[in-house]
């Protein structure tokens, strides 16, 4: 009975701790869209993060790579687009519609 219980203990843990692991491999980070800005400007993150992308305005807005990488299309009012970022590096995006709303994803 003590050893039945000590397995039944050791499964529990040892399914909690590869649930605590997926979750620690799964990252996301978010860029709001409002007033014409991307916030933040830079954002820094690890590989394998998906960056999540929302936009708050009333305009029309898109998230276009400036090296073609990676482009939405044109996201209205609270609608979003995600990009999950495998490779190290600087990328640097603009909305299509507005050139000048720029920001960059910084990735090590």
């Amino acid at each position: 009975m003590k050893i039945r219980i000590a397995v039944m203990i050791g499964l529990v843990w040892l399914a909690g701790s590869m649930m605590a692991g997926h979750a620690l491999a799964a990252r996301s980070a978010a860029v709001g869209i409002k007033e014409f800005k991307f916030a933040p400007t830079a954002l820094e993150i690890r590989t394998g993060t998906t960056v999540t992308w929302t936009n708050r305005d009333e305009e029309t807005h898109t998230i276009t790579s400036a090296t073609g990488a990676f482009a939405s299309a044109g996201l209205g009012h609270d609608e979003t687009f995600a990009q999950t970022f495998t490779r190290s590096g600087t990328y640097e995006y603009f909305c299509a519609l507005h050139p000048k709303m720029r920001a960059t994803v910084i990735v090590k």
